[in-house]
């Protein structure tokens, strides 16, 4: 099967492509760097030729509020009108657990209008709603981060590791299409301030953690305590984030 992977070099992308190719798919990594560019249009119609999925995991390289509406507007319209001609009968994207909750945010305000679109294509699809990733706990930390300090909400959130994104992405592309929205997760809640200091305590870094319910996630969206939980039918992964830490301290 030809699954062309849009946002293929970035992190789940890279990851993906290699599970797919495992299983035996023909699994094609497609981004501005290998000419296609969603934005444009330039070399979709060429990538997607032969192909029966595909997998968008692509982000805006942006979160400014015009930028990235305009973003996922223009690059999943582009896109899906591209597969329409070309005969795709499967498109697959990742999206985030939570986003019909922060719309507050412009970034989740625009990843709302790409599931619109997706939903609205007449495109066969499933849409996958990712908890957070352990590999950007790092990335959240910093931006609470005030000198010795870093101040973070007690919101609870249920994280997964990017390689467990990957095998349910890959999973679900090879496999019928839902036209429905299925949520991922890793096992475990923490309060996000004290996922914070295990992250921090495993890399001996020693600011202060301060719990405060009125920090925003990403400097964005106040939270409340469940606004990053999946619901009760998530399907659940099994990496731990106390396992993963030290098998990726390295990165």
């Amino acid at each position: 099967m030809k699954i062309v992977v849009i946002g293929g070099t970035g992190l789940i992308g890279s990851k993906l492509i290699g599970k797919l190719s495992e299983h035996g798919h023909e699994a094609v990594a497609a981004s501005p760097n290998s000419g296609v560019n969603t934005l444009t249009g330039e070399g979709l119609a060429k990538v997607l030729v032969g192909a029966q999925v595909v997998v968008d995991v692509s982000n805006s390289p942006s979160w400014e509020d015009e930028a990235v509406m305009d973003f996922f507007r223009t690059s999943t319209s582009n896109l899906l009108a591209a597969e329409a001609a070309a005969g795709v009968g499967h498109h697959v994207a990742l999206s985030v657990v939570g986003t019909d909750r922060m719309l507050e945010s412009g970034y989740f305000r625009a990843k709302s209008v790409q599931e619109k679109l997706i939903k609205e294509s007449g495109i066969p699809y499933t849409i996958i709603h990712a908890t957070q990733f352990f590999e950007f706990v790092s990335s959240i930390a910093e931006t609470g981060a005030v000198g010795s300090t870093i101040r973070m909400s007690p919101a609870l959130i249920q994280p997964i590791s990017a390689d467990d994104v990957a095998s349910a992405v890959g999973h679900l592309a090879s496999s019928e299409p839902l036209n429905g929205t299925l949520e991922i997760a890793g096992p475990d809640q923490f309060g996000l301030d004290e996922l914070v200091r295990k992250a921090l305590s495993f890399h001996n870094d020693p600011r202060e953690v301060i719990s405060d319910p009125e920090a925003r996630y990403y400097n964005f969206v106040r939270l409340t305590e469940r606004e990053l939980l999946p619901g009760d039918n998530a399907r659940i992964f099994a990496t731990r984030f106390e396992d993963w830490l030290p098998q990726n301290a390295a990165r």
